[in-house]
């Protein structure tokens, strides 16, 4: 291991090897979410990081960056680019990285200098109820999109304008951050089944979906806070002209039921996938995204389309195709949305059904989908998928590669379940290959011994080679924090060919920590040119040959003055044991039970499905007579409670 020395100048916020180290073939950008609009998080152009030189002794941290914000957008990467402002112009490799503090900032990737940032606007304070959203702030939520022959990164920034919540879309010059573009509001409006007019509201949207630039056009997903409001949130996809920011003609609203219609004002059907992009398809720019739950028993395929794999025309005129579950009504019934995963347009294979797709959720299956006609709905099942697998609980993202042997692969990342209603808090990572004759299926090669993976189950991977040569693939995976203190999120190397029907355990290391535990790590590490990057909270972590062992930092020198148990706003997270009308009970981490008034979270929206057996977090300013407290907003917590937010 080479030692650390601490950089000097404050404004590199920097740890950085002391020492030189050889110099990076610049070959590979990351432009977009998982590499490609197809999703893969496949890198085939890896020549330098092998599963022969990546190891404890060998491999290490190179620089560890600090930012301003948490980190949910994957970073991005540029070799040869110009920097044309800041304190030090010149050509470098750049990684962007965009944060919740809606910042940008350009940095070089061979040593973790700060080369240029810029804030975009105000981040909007967290939603009430929402404890699952990205932290104090929501800012930039999404994994931008770059466009190198434009010199243009693409982003949607959630600001506060006029102390409005409002999202805009940014067109920023690669060399030095300034606008290409004057930026746009996103606005958008769309008919209802009852021919009403339904418009976009910013503040029941979130939007969380990676950005997809194809076909000349910027494309970009919403779904909701937490679940909640779920009267005035519903799943959309929007579109713009990436040469001039002009909102296509037309979009996409995934639940169009008008309110007459609706028991309870139940809509949502959300665009989410656990940050997952929107997916396109090579050869045709028809586009992929799941989605979540909605209203119990609205599902019609036609005006609501919930839990379902969706394909569209790149103009957005049509539903080309669509996949939904036939147990529907039991995924909506348990928040067991499809869209907790995204959608894998795998490359063309051989056989009867060259073009297929994968996608999974929070149920645990892994489907098997062809293209060209994904399968529709089947009343009663058998669903009309081409295979299906368990591949556990699946806030994930699944990625591909192609064997020497030529035979296509996917990855998947699932939890681990728990017994007894205890979280395992593992995650396995497994291999696939990918059966085209006789019959289309998934065929298990290969899996990792379970990696600690806390917060909701699953997490997420990539995979680098030097093409198709045997023994250069690497399967990448982050491990979610599985505690409060320490919050540590992990780094995890697997060699990607099976030994015994086992994937080597190549290199693990803390990469980062993860504060705000009662939101998701849906940390994508990114693979290329010899560094592997995993942006976490408040910092980015720099991996490569060389490097030394990660520096925790360093703790706060005056912590905060420790909240006042008996002053509102009260805040209770339990296991819902039961629901008696309004009456909710609930056993906290100590064991004790705790009474809540729902009614006036259901009066504005503040409330989603609840599952009896499932963790909530209760928010609320006033105790009733009774001792329950009546609740402002619920929403969902994580099943381990050793990240449950404090009770106060």
């Amino acid at each position: 291991m080479k030692p650390f020395a601490i950089m000097g100048a404050a404004i590199l916020g920097a740890i950085a090897i002391s020492t030189a180290f050889p110099a990076v073939a610049q070959k590979r950008a990351v432009t977009t979410y998982h590499y490609d609009n197809q999703r893969t998080g496949w890198n085939q152009q890896e020549t330098m990081l092998t599963p022969a030189n990546v190891g404890p002794t060998s491999f290490g941290v190179i620089a560890q960056v600090v930012l301003d914000d948490q980190v949910d957008a994957q970073p991005l990467l540029v070799p040869n680019q110009p920097i044309t402002a800041g304190l030090s112009p010149g050509t470098y490799q750049v990684v962007y990285v965009a944060t919740e503090g809606n910042t940008i900032y350009a940095i070089r990737a061979s040593t973790g200098t700060v080369l240029l940032s810029r804030k975009l606007g105000t981040p909007v304070p967290t939603p009430l109820g929402c404890p699952s959203a990205s932290g104090p702030n929501v800012g930039i939520n999404s994994t931008p999109v770059i466009d190198v022959a434009a010199h243009a990164l693409y982003v949607v920034a959630y600001t506060l304008i006029s102390r409005n919540p409002t999202y805009q879309l940014f067109a920023l010059n690669l060399n030095d951050l300034t606008d290409i573009i004057p930026a746009v509001t996103v606005a958008a409006s769309h008919l209802l089944s009852d021919g009403t007019t339904y418009n976009f509201n910013a503040t029941y949207e979130r939007q969380r979906p990676g950005l997809l630039l194809s076909s000349g056009i910027i494309y970009a997903g919403f779904g909701s806070f937490c679940d909640t409001f779920v009267g005035q949130t519903r799943g959309w996809l929007l579109g713009w002209q990436a040469s001039t920011l002009a909102p296509l003609a037309n979009n996409k609203l995934t639940d169009t039921l008008d309110s007459a219609n609706i028991f309870g004002q139940y809509f949502l059907s959300s665009i989410w996938m656990s940050g997952f992009g929107i997916a396109a398809a090579p050869t045709n720019g028809n586009v992929f995204f799941s989605t979540g739950n909605s209203g119990p028993a609205t599902y019609d395929g036609v005006n609501n389309i919930q839990e379902s794999v969706v394909k569209m025309d790149s103009q957005m005129a049509k539903v080309l195709g669509i996949f939904t579950p036939s147990d529907v009504i039991t995924l909506d019934a348990g928040d067991g949305d499809l869209s907790a995963g995204g959608v894998l347009v795998v490359p063309a294979q051989p056989g009867p059904f060259p073009s297929l797709a994968v996608a999974a959720g929070k149920a645990g299956t892994m489907y098997l989908l062809n293209r060209a006609s994904l399968g529709g709905f089947t009343p009663g099942g058998p669903d009309n998928v081409l295979d299906e697998q368990t591949i556990g609980p699946c806030w994930c993202g699944l990625s591909y590669f192609t064997g020497p042997d030529g035979v296509g692969r996917v990855v998947s990342s699932g939890g681990v379940e728990g017994t007894g209603g205890v979280p395992s808090n593992l995650a396995e990572i497994g291999v696939w290959q990918i059966q085209t004759s006789p019959t289309v299926a998934f065929v298990g090669e290969g899996a990792a011994v379970p990696v600690a993976s806390g917060q909701d189950p699953g997490t997420f991977t990539t995979v680098s080679s030097n093409g198709t040569q045997a023994g250069t693939a690497i399967i990448w995976a982050t491990g979610r924090p599985t505690t409060n203190s320490p919050a540590a999120i992990y780094l995890y190397a697997f060699a990607a060919a099976p030994s015994s029907g086992t994937l080597p355990l190549l290199f693990s290391s803390q990469a980062g920590a993860w504060n705000n535990t009662t939101a998701n790590a849906n940390i994508v590490p990114v693979v290329a040119n010899g560094h592997v990057f995993v942006a976490s909270n408040k910092q980015l972590t720099i991996f490569g040959l060389g490097g030394g062992p990660f520096v925790p930092p360093a703790a706060t020198a005056a912590k905060p003055a420790a909240l006042n148990a008996h002053a509102p706003p009260h805040q209770i997270t339990g296991v819902l044991e039961r629901a008696d009308g309004p009456v909710l009970t609930l056993r906290t981490r100590a064991g004790k039970i705790a009474q809540v008034n729902d009614s006036d979270a259901v009066r504005s929206g503040q409330i989603g499905v609840l599952v009896q057996g499932n963790a909530y977090t209760v928010e609320g300013t006033t105790y009733d007579s009774t001792g329950a407290l009546h609740a402002q907003a619920v929403g969902p917590a994580k099943a381990s409670p050793a990240i449950w937010p404090p009770d106060r």
